[in-house]
């Protein structure tokens, strides 16, 4: 039985019987094996065609005759995969530090992540300007989706937030992001009443607007789920939704008894397997997604023994950002014994869970919490070093990397990242296979974003840029 041709080969073969050229493309990658990330398998010896920021069409590299393309990549024993998502980082630190926030985006590219979900910030007016300009190719970064300012109560802790105290605030708040037209609503727990932080996540909800957030402590995690919040930030909130004492736990936090750093030693030393299913059950019967960051906790966690002073990354972030590390560091070097091990012992803790919550089937988020403020947790390479943890948690490679692009776009409802005709050609070609070993992630060939290449040196270019000392 003869073997049909190709789409592609077919046109091709017409064009050239009436004397025609071939179509002309931007972009061919020639014998090259393309990742499939919804179920991890591996095409081989596949031809890509791409045609300003989108992929044409794929055929199989032996039924190739003849292509015509501006830029001819050899795909050779290199794996091709959508970019990376890095699910939760940071844009602020006030109008000082724009420009050194703005060569993030060289370095979000420079590691293959060509999307990112900005978890609250300062910077919203400056985040939307960036969106537009990467849109419209003139400024090199990736796809940024973002909440604007998140909300807080009186007194809030990060700059820029919105504050509430009743529910006329909270209207208005949700109002004055929906003018904005954020991406998902974005909530912090530091000075927000329980019953406010719930009455957000209902009104949001009713307005069909996507919300993430830290829980405080004076709610559950049932409460929390079922007021219809999709996505929970770190895992300090499900931990204490594994706890057998976790209303006890509530009403203290509630009744100015405990707060929230005191209360953690009792979350862990009251987890419950029992009550962990039914959290993880809720979890997943109410797809919500978590939003581990085991990365940076532990960065944090062991700031104390770990001397970052020597980092390589340090010379690609600017003074002003690294200045607010400070705080974060001085809190460690300040510490009590206590509460040193406490933290250790929750980081330990955090990626018991992690793992757990992979095998009882709740979607999770790769995220690193890159930005200001947040000490030595670098934007673009610390996305590599979570999707690690989280392998070192239980996840096998191909999960880890579904909880980047895939769960991410899931979450905000967007078009799911694929590598077929149509798709948008947001690409990462890799010099060794990431099912094999995640930390092939980081073994970059090229990156394809907006109809550009980056290969190696262009990417070295992009680091380069970003120097600071």
């Amino acid at each position: 039985m003869k073997r049909a041709l190709p789409p592609l080969l077919i046109l091709m073969l017409l064009l050239n019987s009436c004397g025609n050229p071939p179509p002309q493309f931007d972009i061919a990658i020639h014998n090259v094996s393309i990742i499939n990330l919804e179920n991890g398998k591996v095409a081989q010896d596949q031809s890509v065609f791409i045609a300003g920021d989108t992929i044409h069409s794929i055929v199989n590299s032996r039924d190739l005759m003849t292509s015509a393309a501006k830029q001819q990549i050899d795909g050779s024993d290199k794996y091709l995969m959508t970019g990376l998502w890095d699910n939760h980082v940071h844009f602020r630190g006030g109008v000082d530090l724009i420009e050194e926030n703005k060569d993030f985006l060289k370095l979000f590219i420079a590691n293959g992540i060509t999307t990112v979900r900005d978890a609250g910030g300062d910077l919203t007016t400056t985040v939307q300007k960036w969106q537009k300009e990467i849109a419209a190719n003139t400024l090199v970064g990736p796809t940024i989706y973002t909440s604007g300012p998140k909300i807080d109560g009186p007194g809030a802790t990060w700059a820029g937030s919105l504050e509430v105290e009743n529910d006329q605030d909270i209207e208005q708040a949700l109002d004055s992001l929906q003018a904005l037209n954020v991406d998902f609503v974005k909530i912090y727990d530091r000075n927000i009443s329980g019953a406010n932080y719930l009455k957000i996540i209902a009104a949001a909800e009713k307005r069909q607007m996507i919300t993430s957030g830290h829980m405080p402590y004076s709610v559950t995690v049932d409460e929390t789920t079922s007021a219809g919040i999709d996505a929970i930030e770190h895992l300090y909130y499900v931990l204490k939704g594994c706890s057998s004492d976790e209303i006890a736990i509530t009403e203290a936090v509630k009744n100015n008894e405990a707060s929230f750093w005191n209360s953690l030693d009792r979350v862990m030393q009251t987890y419950s397997d029992s009550v962990a299913t039914q959290t993880f059950n809720k979890l997943k019967e109410r797809n919500v997604f978590v939003v581990p960051t085991l990365h940076i906790g532990h960065t944090l966690s062991y700031l104390d023994e770990v001397d970052h002073t020597q980092d390589e990354y340090l010379n690609y972030i600017g003074n002003g950002i690294q200045k607010t590390y400070a705080g974060r560091i001085n809190s460690a070097k300040n510490a009590s014994p206590e509460f040193v091990v406490m933290r250790k012992n929750l980081d330990s803790a955090f990626v018991k869970l992690a793992g757990t919550l992979a095998d009882n089937g709740v979607g999770l988020l790769a995220g690193s919490d890159s930005g200001a403020f947040n000490s030595y947790t670098y934007p673009g390479v610390s996305l590599h070093k979570e999707l690690q943890a989280l392998v070192d948690a239980g996840l096998s490679p191909l999960e880890a990397l579904q909880t980047s692009s895939q769960n991410g776009a899931i979450f905000l409802k967007k078009q799911l990242p694929q590598i077929n005709a149509g798709a948008q050609a947001d690409l990462l070609l890799l010099n060794a296979n990431p099912l094999k070993n995640i930390e092939n992630t980081q073994d970059i060939f090229m990156v394809v974003k907006n109809g550009k290449t980056f290969d190696s040196n262009q990417i070295s270019e992009l680091l380069n840029s970003t120097v600071k000392n």
